[in-house]
């Protein structure tokens, strides 16, 4: 008799996720347990052939053999890519300092023109 083992499947979205418990024979593939799971029926978007896996945010292959407790993760492709986020977070920041630097320059410009009003008040009214 081939011994059971208890793994977890898990599915995200930015929102709320998918987690399923259940045993798989000992020395089960990543791929047949995800087969077994059902998974493939309720996420009809999945495609093992796109789609990353991993055991506990480890990347892993479809052929691997599960262990004891190992929580499989399929993992959906990135929307965006990281580094372009960066780039545009970077150049929206640089954005926002020009803009904050323009207004310290206006408002000193302001306060000089302030300044000079106030005194040309005084000395004419001396």
């Amino acid at each position: 008799m081939v011994a059971k083992i208890n793994i977890e499947i898990a599915y995200a979205y930015p929102d709320h996720f998918y987690l399923k418990s259940f045993k798989v024979e000992e020395g089960t593939m990543i791929q047949h347990a995800i087969l077994q799971s059902g998974i493939l029926a309720q996420f009809t978007e999945i495609d093992l052939r796109e789609n990353k896996v991993g055991i506990f945010s480890r990347p892993a292959k479809l052929t691997d053999l599960l262990q004891e407790g190992d929580r499989i993760e399929i993992y959906r492709p990135l929307l965006a890519d990281p580094k372009e986020i960066r780039r545009k977070r970077a150049l929206e920041q640089q954005q926002k300092q020009k803009e904050q630097e323009n207004i310290k320059r206006a408002d000193k410009k302001l306060e000089k023109d302030l300044q000079r009003k106030s005194l040309k008040k005084e000395l004419n009214n001396d």
